[in-house]
């Protein structure tokens, strides 16, 4: 277990930035933070709060007859059936004290060596929650990464892990941090248990909880509205934006809220990944178990935005990012910094943070996946596996074209209230564009898509009328039910405000043009243009280079007028920084081998053949595994070179850093304009095909997604 405390008695890998507290102002705009929050409903009440009380009681005497029944199933004598014990745990945004109304709980089932997962847990616990008239909507998952067992209990719900430990007793003062209890159980029980481990870890590595509480809650809330709030589609979850807090709150121990808030949004704009945030320094641990290490673990390198556990054994908890989600994270991080400073300016008010994003504005090319079920418990069940691969098709998608095609899902499914059995998942495409067009590529995601569908399809659970059907559509196509009201906004209103940057390498801003290979004929088969020429995008769609344009709404100041002050604070950032920072061993090591890897990872335009994806179990072959291996190996015989710093994005990670060379958000690169409506049709040659019948061939369904690449 990792000491709370450092020898000079900080919390965190690296001494505070700021050791200030809140100014008179300060204390005003927190006091605004929170009557923001109270009434924005993020408060359960004082009757909803017993009633979870009252649940998790319920939910504990029915694990404790449980375990006497298995007990006594499993052949032992009366005086062990009355000594045996389960115990309930509690963990995530409950545990934490960030969870709002209608939140569910998340709990930790403990249980002694004879009560098996598989046997007792989802079977024998399962049978007897099935039989409870106060329990509904009961979904065992039990071949999850973290295997589940999901219900409600009085409207209330549960997801609910169980952890299988060696005891052959569960004491009723037993103490999960303690390292010793990972002894001698499977993977699942690890995983199962390090929710509650690494929950407790944060409370005790965090300065301030109170303040810590109310600043999570405020980025919760926000996260939801923006969109970037849901790890199974490779955003992140509760436990990655507790950590991100925490961190802030090490680097400002005295900090109030407010400054809390505008802080975090300039902090992580601005950190360099893949350089790991930390709560606490990875040990290795007595048990041999393994810990993220990049140096060490292949998989590790492939990590978008490494969020490290604080608890033994350390992981990365936001392996699900992929490049494009992390590119709309930043995107989102940078602008929310930029409304704080014009919150603190007085022009603008905490609600500008929270406008919803316009997912359904921003793109004029998405995939739509339509998942149909025969009855409500086959949907539910439908639901959970299709969430939980479609990160795997963003994934295909970046890989396959060489991350020249980016993927933005959206975080959650709708469906249209008009029919039933049935949800829709939405994945926003864009592309990034060069203009050497002497060496246009096509790609075609056909093979993607239908592979897709053929490991979607093969659901273990998988029940006659369980049935997918992934289509293009086109902006304009998008369905009205995804709408507030069922209306259609009006372009006038929003495409201002959708504004795209993707930059790449070698490309500079003067040479950002459209130049087009293909038409389509009239037949809709592309053919040969006579000649390249030349189009400028429209202007609603038009890319802006940095610093031209800025991501604020218009109500807000543009960002010249922003840019005129250095910092929220009265204090300036330099004078808040730390001189000497020490470069990051992990972020040398992802950086050197980068070349080396990213060689394994491109396919060849042939939709049929898709890689597998870079870091998910498939194999390098020696040569490029050699190349990698003995990069990692020259960095780690190198000692790290002592810089002095003065600027504030040298200092977001505990350690200087090196840039990914293939990082979408540096922002020394050059960006790049995006193509415009006219230009897409021409070099697209997908088009929708509408019909009612959900079981239609593959070929049929998806027809080619081109996007002419000039590299």
């Amino acid at each position: 277990m990792s000491k709370a405390k450092n020898s000079n008695g900080y919390l965190g890998v690296t001494e505070p930035i700021s050791l200030s507290g809140p100014t008179e102002k300060d204390l005003v705009q927190t006091a605004e933070v929170e009557k923001y929050l109270s009434d924005a409903g993020l408060y359960e009440s004082q009757e909803e709060a017993v009633s979870r009380e009252e649940v998790l009681g319920k939910l504990d005497q029915t694990v404790k007859a449980w375990i006497k029944k298995a007990t006594r199933i499993s052949g032992y004598g009366d005086q062990f059936v009355h000594e045996a014990n389960a115990k309930i745990f509690t963990f995530g945004s409950y545990r934490l004290g960030v969870h709002g109304p209608g939140a569910d709980i998340d709990t930790l089932c403990v249980g002694p060596r004879h009560a098996t997962r598989n046997d007792y847990f989802f079977r024998w616990l399962h049978d007897m929650l099935a039989e409870m008239p106060e329990v509904s909507e009961l979904h065992p998952v039990p071949d999850a990464h973290v295997p589940v067992l999901g219900f409600k209990i009085n409207g209330i719900s549960i997801d609910l892990l169980y952890a299988n430990l060696a005891h052959a007793v569960i004491p009723e003062d037993l103490d999960l941090s303690q390292d010793s209890i990972l002894h001698n159980v499977d993977e699942q029980t690890v995983r199962s248990l390090n929710g509650c481990r690494v929950t407790d870890q944060i409370l005790k590595l965090v300065p301030n909880i109170l303040s810590f509480r109310t600043t999570l809650r405020f980025v919760r809330y926000w996260g939801k509205r923006r969109g970037v709030y849901s790890n199974v589609m490779g955003f992140l979850g509760g436990i990655n934006w507790a950590i991100l807090v925490g961190r802030i709150c090490q680097l400002y121990p005295n900090a109030s809220p407010s400054m809390l808030i505008s802080r975090f949004f300039r902090v992580y704009s601005k950190w360099k990944w893949p350089n790991p945030v930390m709560l606490c320094h990875i040990e290795e641990g007595p048990l041999g178990l393994p810990v993220w290490d990049p140096r060490r673990n292949y998989r590790d390198r492939g990590h978008q935005m490494p969020i490290i556990t604080p608890a033994y054994p350390c992981m990365n908890s936001s392996y699900n990012v992929s490049v494009s989600t992390r590119y709309v994270m930043v995107q989102e991080f940078t602008r929310a910094f930029e409304i704080c400073q014009a919150i603190d300016e007085g022009k603008a008010g905490w609600n500008a943070l929270f406008e919803p994003y316009p997912f359904f504005e921003s793109y004029k090319n998405y995939l739509e996946v339509n998942i149909t079920a025969r009855n409500e418990d086959d949907l539910r069940n439908w639901k959970g596996w299709v969430e939980s691969r479609l990160r795997t098709l963003v994934l295909k998608i970046e890989r396959y074209s060489h991350e020249m095609i980016l993927a933005h899902p959206y975080p959650r499914d709708l469906s249209d209230k008009s029919r039933p059995l049935h949800c829709f998942y939405f994945i926003g495409l864009w592309r990034k564009q060069t203009v050497q067009a002497q060496q246009a590529e096509q790609f075609d995601i056909r093979g993607i898509v239908n592979e897709f569908k053929s490991n979607i399809c093969a659901y273990q659970n998988w029940k006659e009328g369980m049935d997918i059907e992934v289509s293009h559509v086109k902006r304009r196509e998008i369905p009205l039910f995804v709408f507030p009201d069922g209306v259609r906004p009006s372009r006038s209103r929003t495409a201002h405000k959708n504004i795209r940057t993707v930059p790449t390498r070698g490309v500079s801003a003067g040479q950002v043009e459209n130049v087009l290979g293909t038409v389509s004929s009239a037949e809709g088969q592309p053919v040969p243009h006579k000649g390249n020429y030349m189009k400028q995008p429209e202007q609603d769609y038009a890319f802006p280079v940095p610093g031209s344009t800025s991501v604020l709404p218009s109500s807000l100041p543009n960002e010249e007028a922003l840019n005129g002050h250095a910092n929220v604070r009265a204090e300036s950032v330099e004078r808040e920084l730390p001189e000497h920072y020490q470069e990051s061993t992990f972020a040398r090591v992802q950086n050197n081998v980068g070349h080396a890897v990213n060689q394994h990872n491109i396919l060849p335009p042939n939709s049929n053949n898709v890689c597998q994806p870079y870091g998910s179990g498939s194999p390098l072959n020696s040569s490029n595994r050699e190349c990698a291996d003995s990069a990692a190996n020259n960095l780690l015989s190198s000692s790290p070179a002592v810089v002095a710093s003065d600027e504030l994005d040298e200092l977001t990670s505990f350690h200087q850093i090196k840039a990914n060379q293939k990082d979408v958000n540096a922002d020394q690169k050059p960006s790049l304009e995006g193509c415009s409506e006219d230009n897409l049709e021409q070099t697209c040659s997908l088009r929708p095909q509408y019909s009612n019948n959900l079981k239609r061939k593959a070929n049929e369904e998806l027809e080619v997604l081109s996007f002419l690449l000039h590299e």
